[in-house]
């Protein structure tokens, strides 16, 4: 039941999913089942081939490795749960379990930004320092670094966390979307929200507009240490070691800025579940597809196990 007076505790949420759109909602279940399954496979495929192949086993690639465990668990945290209600009559899920789903969901897309990040110094040591490479990216080093990624994400959804138990709900407690997102958590509270929009802007400048500059400017760096090149052929394979990387930080960084402006400038509901849906369904599908398809060395890789099944 609905709860819709201001004064009644509630204990659970109605989630909305894709409800109002029933002469679709078979096709749509069958997209977001062949996505995920295609997600998690080659996400899973990459982690193996990389573990498998010594030649992989590089720091772009260590790197690579996590941000495709941090997909596949990104993707994971949303995804079942919106398919299983497709077939509910009413999708209810409890205030504690959104709340929960909603911090996996945030460490999970911090930790990807910073890995990404960590992946762009990666390439400037490379270009910019090749004779300190194995020095600067030492796997002890890269070990911190993927673990620096993982501990800031989860610092930063942790502080959301708490700024979110301290919200009171008391209705109405329909959420206009797929799965518990910060936006809709906020227009449904009954308390102030204005601490936790400080800490979500803070959030933002902390972990966007940091690690885009830092990204920015190890691309600036690399950009001129490759036109002090003066091979065409060695400019070439220089910025194609680049070419996965900024594709998959362009199609981050434009989705997550999409969604942004979906929510604050008050797009219908209709259409800020479609950027949700490219910012946390197609994106992590891309991801490993970009990175298997551009690259060389990993087009290699898998024709070596092919030969191998063969034999």
């Amino acid at each position: 039941m609905i709860e819709e007076g201001n004064n009644t505790d509630i204990t659970h949420f109605i989630l909305l999913g894709f409800s109002d759109f029933p002469r679709i909602l078979g096709v749509l279940f069958v997209i977001f089942l062949l996505i995920y399954i295609t997600t998690v496979t080659w996400n899973l495929c990459l982690i193996v081939l990389i573990r498998m192949d010594s030649h992989l086993h590089t720091p772009m690639y260590f790197f690579l490795c996590n941000l495709s465990f941090t997909d596949i668990c990104y993707v994971t945290s949303t995804v079942p749960n919106m398919l299983l209600n497709f077939f509910q009559e009413q999708q209810t899920v409890t205030i504690m379990g959104c709340i929960v789903q909603y911090f996996i969901t945030s460490t999970m897309g911090l930790s990807d930004s910073c890995l990404l990040t960590a992946m762009a110094y990666d390439r400037y040591a490379a270009i910019c320092k090749p004779l300190l490479y194995s020095s600067i990216m030492s796997p002890s080093i890269c070990g911190w670094m993927a673990l620096g990624a993982y501990m800031a994400g989860l610092s930063g959804s942790l502080s959301q966390l708490f700024a979110l138990l301290q919200l009171h709900f008391c209705g109405p407690n329909v959420i206009k979307h797929f799965f518990c997102d910060m936006p809709q958590l906020l227009n449904l509270s009954c308390t102030n929200t204005f601490f936790v929009q400080i800490i979500l802007a803070i959030l933002s400048m902390t972990y966007g507009i940091a690690n885009v500059i830092i990204i920015m400017i190890s691309y600036v760096y690399i950009i001129v240490s490759v036109m002090k090149i003066t091979s065409a052929k060695g400019r070439y394979k220089a910025f194609n070691t680049c070419a996965s990387h900024l594709t998959v930080v362009s199609l981050f960084y434009t989705s997550s800025i999409f969604v942004y402006l979906s929510s604050s400038f008050g797009a219908s509901p209709g259409f800020d579940r479609i950027a949700s849906v490219l910012y946390t369904v197609v994106i992590p599908m891309l991801n490993p597809l970009i990175y298997s398809l551009r690259n060389r060395e990993i087009k290699d890789a898998l024709k070596k196990l092919q030969k191998r099944g063969h034999c």
